[in-house]
């Protein structure tokens, strides 16, 4: 087994041919007990003190391959650039040895932290025994002398960690604008041309579209194109509000009036009076705070639960759902009324496998994004994507859409030592959505009087034309050939039969 010595080199390295010493490096070199056949040198000194350090080192332990890796430092003392360069040299030399080596990394030359440095890694990432010099010059071997990542990286990763959160809910920036939609699909761009007209209006907007497809992102932009810009818009999440407070959420409450009720309280549409309420996931709404929403939307106006005084409001109201409205209203889980209301513009957001061209783009962002974000996370070092990697990426269906994207990625560079990713580092970041007939919501249902094979096989019909048509910018003969149609007249059949 080859046996590695990994060392910065120090200043009493450098001073040693000149005082008549051997210093650190060469002492361990020297000791026939450790039998070291290598040794990676880290160092931040000038070029020409290096290679002095060198040819003299090379002259005295001509038995030792020596390899030198340089670094500039923006202090003696950086903590994050001193762990990535380190850990970028252990990776490299294990990778070049091809099986594995016995690691040995010497504390001390150099700082302390870079001896800090070789004690995180030693105990976490890169097993290795550990060296000192003793006063008498000698190589002595030292025993870890506490669990360094567990009582030292919960403080350190806290920032790091806290970003990484964050940063994986995908949620947009409070300011974000149609700039920070990234595409180059001619279906975005319809999109986005469809966006950028309802933002100056006053009238309510529906975005349909999977989840993971940017609806919040779509939103956000529109509220801030728009003539409200400057005021709030208060985001809701129909889905997370437990069915018994839903009403007390949208329309506030007065002290007592329920349980738990302990004080006046102003609801979403009071908090987003002057602005804009974006109400996520508003498929989820139940009937009877349907109702309510509804009579709001028509009168501008909203009473707290518990007391009689009516209350005006001035809102543009956003509506996102991941459900097909239309359907869920033949169905009569959503109110009629209330989805035509809600609907008085209406932009479906395409899935990304609909977005022809946008994968490669957005792996690009994700790239330069995610490695902005783990910047100051002194366990990460920048990372590229190689082209097995990104064909892998391009040909992945993304059932969960941008959202799946940008955490896979982030998975990959997190998780990987490698400057740059390989096809293996994807297949590891991927996560298998549901499968089999069980988990699909049109093949699974259950078989029963309720089951009614027409209505189904019309929905997957309607819901496979109007994709068709959007995709297509509404020009029947180009929608017909997406969907295997030999003419438009086909298509145009199926519309008056389905009622589209």
């Amino acid at each position: 087994m080859t046996r590695i010595l990994f060392a910065w080199v120090g200043q009493a390295d450098l001073n040693a041919e000149n005082e008549g010493k051997d210093g650190p490096i060469l002492a361990a070199l020297l000791d026939a007990t450790l039998a070291l056949d290598s040794v990676w040198l880290s160092a931040s000194w000038s070029a020409e003190r290096v290679s002095a350090y060198v040819a003299w080192l090379t002259s005295r332990a001509p038995h030792a391959r020596i390899v030198t890796r340089t670094t500039t430092l923006t202090q003696p003392n950086a903590f994050t650039e001193i762990y990535r360069h380190a850990s970028a040299v252990v990776a490299e030399a294990i990778g070049e040895e091809g099986k594995e080596p016995e690691l040995f990394f010497h504390l001390s030359p150099g700082t302390p932290v870079m001896a800090s440095v070789w004690l995180l890694l030693a105990t976490s990432r890169f097993p290795a025994e550990l060296l000192e010099s003793s006063a008498a010059g000698k190589t002595n071997r030292v025993a870890k002398p506490f669990n360094l990542p567990a009582q030292i990286l919960p403080d350190l990763l806290h920032e790091p960690d806290q970003r990484l959160r964050t940063a994986s809910a995908e949620r947009p920036a409070v300011a974000s604008t149609f700039g920070e939609i990234v595409y180059r699909s001619d279906v975005m761009k319809r999109v986005i041309a469809l966006a950028i007209k309802a933002a100056p209006r006053n009238v309510p907007l529906l975005i349909e579209g999977e989840s993971g497809t940017g609806k919040e992102l779509l939103a956000r932009a529109v509220q801030m194109a728009s003539p409200r810009s400057d005021k709030p818009m208060v985001v809701v999440n129909c889905g997370a509000i437990p069915e018994n407070l839903v009403e007390s959420r949208l329309f506030g409450h007065k002290r007592g009036s329920f349980t738990g009720a302990e004080s006046d309280q102003k609801g979403c549409f009071e908090e987003a009076d002057g602005g804009t309420l974006f109400l996520d996931e508003i498929g989820e709404l139940p009937l009877p705070a349907q109702v309510a929403l509804l009579r709001a939307l028509e009168q501008g106006e909203i009473t707290r639960i518990g007391e009689n005084r009516i209350r005006k409001v001035n809102v543009r109201l956003i509506a996102a759902t991941n459900r097909d409205l239309s359907i869920e209203t033949r169905e009569r889980r959503f109110r009629e009324d209330l989805f035509y209301r809600l609907a008085v513009l209406r932009i479906r957001l395409p899935a990304l496998r609909e977005r022809e061209g946008d994968v490669d783009l957005l792996v690009d962002h994700a790239m330069q994004r995610i490695n902005q974000e783990m910047a100051k996370d002194p366990l990460y070092h920048p990372k590229a994507l190689g082209p097995e990697a990104k064909k892998t990426l391009s040909v992945h269906p993304w059932r969960g859409n941008v959202r799946e994207l940008y955490n896979t990625m982030r998975r990959a560079m997190v998780w990987s030592d490698n400057e740059v990713l390989g096809k293996d580092d994807v297949l590891n970041a991927l996560i298998d959505g549901p499968s089999g007939s069980g988990d699909d919501p049109i093949l699974g249902r259950p078989l029963g009087p309720s089951c009614h094979l027409d209505g189904i096989l019309s929905e997957v019909a309607e819901h496979y034309i109007r994709r068709a048509l959007d995709a297509a910018g509404d020009n029947k003969t180009r929608a017909a050939k997406l969907i295997g149609f030999s003419s438009y007249q086909r298509l145009d059949a199926h519309r008056l039969k389905l009622g589209i």
